[in-house]
């Protein structure tokens, strides 16, 4: 009964095999497989609404002539009193046994922290014993260090700890299960709520709903990982540890950095007190893309503002994209020479890529927006509708100027998480420093980071994060084995520019701003096909491709 191709059950001995989340449809194979009884150590609803519940397995157990025993334990809590209590199940039952929990792990970790069993290295082949041990490694990069990881309080350390559940954290947790499906993989992400937020875009301009952009993090966690739901505090990385917002501490042999990035609306005095009223709003928060759409569709006449602050920001494209949105519908029902459209951005040119600035300007020309270079939102009065920019001249010297609103779409200020910029981790703008060809760490060898956390000069798209899984999941595998790292990432990253309903210019480059389409079609052309590629297409490759594993069109380059 030992695993195979076949099974996804994990023999430990002749007494046990562990396994993952089953399913009544599974019963009658372990049946027949030659398992006597099953125990569960999953708690009922941890996994949301895919989870069948225990009395549904418990039936179906019994009608297949199987005992079923529910000992639930939560991802994080297996102490020595769950331990003793799970041996003492185990003699009480017929066997051989089948135990599972969401990922096979804390059932794997009931048996055998006690006995001293041991495990397969997923890397190696050789056996490790199941305890707190972690390799450290530390400056210089390459010299490593054992060590006991007395201050962890987890069952044992995990092969890898992802720090961050969004599309960078799911995404290249799904790569490492897809190559190695024994890794013991650890996602910490406090967030119940999973957010597609390259459509708020297009919510903001009628084009999406946003229910459409939300799932259970349950829902769409790789299998074989574990959530541990809470956030991370402080990283410790010459310990190996990630400490957590209640005190406990994770050990890992290798960690992978991905929180994204922190939206600063502390930077602009006034704008949280007044988001969502007033005629303030922002396409950067899923509350409020609705009261976008809201906006425009109300605005007959009067004072239309659009900000970008300075970089880094998730997509640099975005801000002027609210704006194109906002006056296609404005054109289309007539009422759009009675707005006074402005776009002030805090840079000193429209977009980053000079190849897609032409046909963006010709856009900027037909929708008759204003442009305010070095123009940096401050301060907003929600009550009296007065925005306070200060701009900058060609000799360097700023002044405050004040314009009044009827609608105010503010891009926020954005910043690496404090407990990521204040670590070691950290380069001087607080993200995690890396070589941005490997994206490994370049103080710690067993730490990598993609996604908008870290400091690779690329975009930060979630296109760019399709790409980076790939070199993350490629590298780090190789690191673990001893290989050498081969998969080189070239900076890719896209921005469908929606410059009106049905129309986008697909901006796709790379490092230094060099060209990198995927089809062969002039690049900036707005087209509709990208349209139906922005509102169709590409959520579908971000639930069922990036999430899933599954890299379609993401494959690595190789160093030669």
């Amino acid at each position: 009964m030992s695993v195979t191709p076949e099974t996804k059950w994990k023999e430990l001995d002749k007494k046990i095999a562990v396994t993952g989340q089953i399913s009544v449809d599974d019963i009658a194979g372990i049946a027949a497989a030659g398992y006597k009884s099953i125990i569960c150590n999953r708690p009922d609803g941890e996994g949301g609404e895919s989870q069948p519940a225990r009395t549904a397995l418990e039936n179906a157990a019994k009608a297949a002539g199987l005992q079923f025993a529910y000992m639930p334990v939560e991802v994080g809590q297996v102490s020595d009193e769950k331990c003793s209590a799970f041996h003492q199940l185990m003699q009480t039952l017929p066997g051989p046994v089948l135990a599972f929990c969401g990922s096979g792990n804390r059932a794997q970790a009931l048996y055998t922290r006690n006995t001293g069993a041991s495990t397969a290295s997923a890397s190696t082949g050789t056996q490790e014993k199941v305890e707190d041990v972690a390799e450290t490694y530390c400056e210089p990069a390459d010299k490593r260090q054992t060590e006991t990881v007395a201050a962890c309080n987890w069952d044992d350390v995990f092969d890898i700890v992802v720090v961050g559940g969004g599309s960078a954290g799911l995404g290249v947790t799904a790569s490492l299960l897809r190559r190695r499906s024994s890794l013991r993989i650890a996602v910490i992400e406090p967030s119940e709520k999973h957010y597609y937020q390259p459509a708020w875009t297009l919510v903001g301009g009628g084009a999406y709903a946003i229910d459409q952009t939300a799932r259970n993090t349950a829902d769409v966690m790789p299998h074989g990982a574990e959530w541990i739901k809470v956030a991370a505090s402080k990283f410790a990385p010459e310990k190996n540890l990630v400490h957590l917002a209640d005190g406990r501490s994770v050990g890992y042999r290798q960690l992978i950095v991905c929180p994204g990035i922190r939206l600063a609306w502390e930077k602009i005095e006034g704008a949280q007190e007044t988001l969502g009223k007033n005629g303030v709003t922002s396409n950067y928060l899923f509350d409020l893309a609705p009261y976008t759409w809201s906006l425009v569709q109300q605005l007959k006449g009067g004072k239309a503002l659009f900000t970008q602050p300075p970089m880094p920001i998730k997509c640099a494209g975005a801000p002027q994209k609210a704006m194109y949105l906002s006056c296609d519908y404005w054109q289309r029902h007539g009422v759009l020479d009675k707005i006074d459209v402005e776009f002030d951005l805090a840079g000193a040119v429209l977009f980053g890529v000079p190849e897609f600035v032409p046909p963006l300007m010709e856009y900027v020309h037909k929708y008759h927006a204003g442009l305010v270079f070095n123009s940096n939102l401050v301060k907003v009065n929600g009550p009296e509708k007065i925005a306070t920019f200060e701009i900058k001249n060609e000799a360097g010297e700023v002044t405050r100027v004040d314009k009044p609103f009827d609608m105010l779409h503010i891009t926020p200020p954005q910043v690496a998480p404090d407990f990521l910029s204040n670590s070691p981790l950290a380069n001087a703008a607080g993200f995690c420093e890396v070589d941005p060809k490997t994206l490994r760490s370049t103080c710690f060898s067993n730490v990598f980071s993609l996604g908008d956390a870290c400091s690779a000069p690329n975009s930060k798209t979630a296109a760019a994060v399709r790409k980076q899984v790939v070199i993350v999941a490629e590298n780090l595998l190789a690191a673990k084995e001893g290989r050498e790292l081969r998969a080189v990432y070239d900076g890719y990253g896209a921005c469908p520019l929606t410059v009106e309903n049905g129309k986008v210019v697909l901006a796709e480059f790379g490092y230094g701003g060099k060209l990198l389409p995927t089809f062969p079609l002039n690049p900036v052309i707005a087209r509709k096909l990208y349209w139906w590629m922005k509102v169709n297409l590409f959520p579908w490759v971000y639930w069922d491709c990036l999430l899933k594993g599954r890299e379609w069109l993401a494959g690595s380059t190789e160093s030669k």
